[in-house]
């Protein structure tokens, strides 16, 4: 129908919306001087293009109402404008540009020449100033017009509190790749994971949220494509609303869509949030060289920080960053991160590279507009919110600086428990001297070092593993890196691991050096679920999974990423081990604390909340806090909780910390501490008490507590 008969259009929101008769479309392409939206009708085993042409522009948007387009259909965008680069303008009519907005996507991005704005030869080097002719459409995908009615069956949020959040941090496609129970159609799948039998171990192990690696989709870098290659964990975004169309059973875009939501709707069902680590900083179109897909063809002047002669200001390491100066890149992060809560029903984002989204003009800005619009959003400020708190850029590492709802990766909780169990143990098996306790006492309680008294524990993610570096078979198996298989010459991933092979270099037969890697591993899992704050743990960790050194797999999609489920009996015993401990965490209402510890008598019978002894049960003096030689630490939990009828409970732990190379006697606090302690768990021992509880000890009691090791006593009062 002629233009001016067509229904009116508003310039928001952005995106696709069906309406009666068509869609109403929107696009933001502020400093463009015509723009296209593109129908794609499958003809002829191939794509035959209807072009309407958006002829109302308001604020830079872009805006109309196009008839005949069901819900289903694929289609892009072409944008008219100047070519010149050195402002930021690379318009080019012949490339078909992917909808920020999209919903879903439908085929692969195949990265050709064609793909690129500019002209590239087959290795993808080129002249970014010389504009290319050719149409790109055959390469990219195509979004796809959504809006098919979802049952999500009753599905409710499990809102678990703060304090009770375990996180478990896993890739979709790793996962469920290997895992039996699931039908091999569905591993690797959005569909495997919600398979009973992967819910089942989650379930088994005792985490409340599952924290996935990135699902929205993925275009992989030019150089992994010159190698063969893939990305395969997922940090090279290609659409904030679609998701990666690589992980789902299903082939009809549609259909994948429906089955991300039925995966939540499953994980939701069995009591487990999920939360996605989302990658708004940069995205994969790369510097000025990188292809031109969507943001950088319709508008790179609004959507990237570029510098005043046009080049990519890059906090980011990937090439570009994203401006979040500009109000419609805030606009877009929060339309993206609602669709999701709203859409899909996920419960929570962990922010990769976070403060690349709070950087002004003045560097990172915790009071950025960014960071007070989730904040006060009624739908994204209810969400769990994890900040990776540190980017590339100057002044980057930002940990304990991010406000409030926000928790944060803590990498000090990281370094400092490694150093104590690796490092420390390394020195002390050369006979050196390690290190005293204070810095582990710290992370221990908290770290309220880091941590304002207004955010508490709470505001720390503690974790000693993550997709990014070595697992925790490795940590304890290697001393440095072999990343040979990235085909980087092992130049890539961090030479700062904070590990130790404890006398060999990976692979070994030898029944003792495998023995003490065993037992420190289970020092870090203990150290880390029983310490004030949000644990996080990575998937794989918990059967011992190895990547055989290689602390930077993000390109390996194979049997080095994917977790191995074919268990050995000291993996099996690695399993009953982590569910142990969670069990002690919702046991003991002490060990999540919303607060920091007082320290100081607060109790009736002037106990404090929280104690540290010698191993000779003499409280710490701020000589011993101070000496490099001492390795056994006790940490009385004390707390008086109450039982909902009026009357006050003893919620009481003793966690014994024995880093010596050597057994060390131990005097268990007495009087008025406790009475009697009752032995809750002891790494040395490779399996947990099978009811539970092991041993009773009378307060004041002196015991012989092998070393490198961790015990954890409930004590009792008369």
């Amino acid at each position: 129908m002629p233009v001016d008969e067509l229904p009116p259009s508003r310039p928001h929101p952005l995106g696709v919306r069906p309406r009666a008769g068509g869609v109403e479309v929107a696009v933001l392409a502020a400093h463009a001087e015509g723009a296209w939206f593109c129908v794609l009708d499958p003809a002829g085993g191939g794509w035959e293009e209807r072009q309407a042409e958006l002829t109302r522009r308001t604020h830079g948007v872009w805006h109309g109402f196009v008839p005949d387009v069901p819900v289903g259909s694929r289609y892009g965008y072409r944008v008219a404008g100047r070519w010149e680069p050195v402002l930021g303008y690379r318009h080019n009519t012949a490339k078909l540009l992917i909808d920020p907005y999209a919903r879903a996507l439908d085929g692969p991005l195949t990265l050709r020449p064609e793909a690129f704005a500019h002209v590239v030869d087959q290795t993808f080097e080129g002249d970014t100033w010389v504009r290319d002719v050719r149409d790109s459409a055959p390469f990219v995908p195509h979004g796809v017009v959504t809006g098919r009615p979802f049952d999500w069956q009753g599905d409710a949020p499990p809102s678990v509190p703060l304090a009770d959040t375990v996180v478990y941090e896993a890739h979709v496609r790793g996962f469920t790749r290997r895992l039996p129970g699931v039908p091999e159609g569905l591993r690797g799948t959005y569909a495997g994971l919600g398979h009973p039998a992967a819910i089942e171990h989650l379930v088994r192990l005792g985490v409340t949220t599952v924290e996935l690696l990135p699902v929205h989709a993925i275009g992989d870098e030019p150089w992994l494509v010159r190698a063969g290659r893939r990305n395969y964990w997922g940090y090279n975004t290609l659409s904030f609303f679609a998701p990666e169309p690589r992980y789902a059973a299903a082939s009809d875009p549609l259909d994948a869509l429906d089955e991300v939501k039925a995966m939540v709707r499953a994980l939701h069902a069995a009591g487990l949030e999920v939360v996605l680590d989302v990658v708004y900083n940069h995205t994969c179109e790369g510097g000025p060289g990188g292809p031109s897909l969507s943001w950088r063809g319709l508008d790179a002047a609004t959507y990237y920080r570029l510098d005043a002669h046009g080049e990519y200001v890059d906090s980011t390491g990937c090439g570009n960053s994203l401006d979040f100066r500009q109000p419609q890149v805030i606009q877009m992060t929060m339309d993206s991160l609602r669709y999701w809560v709203e859409e899909v029903h996920v419960d929570g984002f962990r922010f990769d590279l976070a403060p690349t989204l709070a950087r002004g003009y003045d560097g990172y800005d915790r009071d950025h507009p960014f960071l007070v619009a989730a904040r006060i959003d009624p739908v994204v400020g209810a969400a769990k919110l994890i900040a990776e708190p540190w980017d590339l850029g100057p002044h980057g590492w930002r940990t304990g600086q991010f406000p409030p709802p926000f928790a944060e990766w803590n990498d000090r909780f990281r370094d400092g428990v490694r150093d104590f169990w690796l490092a420390g143990g390394r020195q002390v098996a050369r006979g050196e001297q390690a290190g005293g306790v204070r810095d582990l006492a710290t992370r221990l309680a908290g770290s309220a070092d880091m941590f304002p008294p207004h955010r508490g524990p709470l505001a720390s993610v503690n974790f000693v593993t993550a997709h990014d570096g070595f697992t925790l078979a490795d940590v304890v198996a290697y001393d440095g890196k072999h990343n040979e298989a990235n085909g980087e010459g092992n130049r890539d991933g961090t030479t700062d691991n904070h590990s130790w092979n404890h006398g060999v270099e990976g692979e070994t037969r030898d029944a003792a050096v495998l023995g003490a890697r065993r037992r420190t591993a289970r020092n870090l899992l203990g150290t880390l679920l029983l310490a004030t704050g949000i644990p996080m743990t990575t998937a794989g960790d918990e059967l011992g999974c190895t990547q055989h050194g290689n602390n930077n797999a993000y390109a390996l999609d194979d049997e080095t990423s994917w977790i191995d489920w074919s268990l050995r009996p000291d993996q099996q015993a690695m399993i009953e081990t982590t569910a142990h401990l969670l069990r002690l965490r919702r046991r003991h209402p002490v060990l999540r604390q919303d607060r920091f510890f007082a320290g100081r008598p607060v109790h009736a019978d002037g106990t404090k909340d929280l104690a540290w002894f010698g191993p000779d049960g003499v409280e710490m003096s701020h000589e011993r806090w101070h000496d490099p030689s001492l390795r056994t630490l006790l940490m009385y939990l004390h707390a008086v909780l109450p039982d909902g009828d009026g009357q006050h409970l003893d919620e009481s732990l003793l966690l014994v910390v024995q880093g010596a190379g050597r057994p060390v006697a131990v005097q268990l606090p007495g009087p008025p501490w406790a009475s009697r302690y009752t032995l809750l768990w002891d790494s040395a021992l490779e399996l947990p008490p099978t009811d539970g509880e092991g041993p009773v000890a009378e307060a004041g009691s002196v015991l012989t507590v092998p070393g490198s090791s961790v015990r954890v006593y409930g004590a009792a009062t008369l």
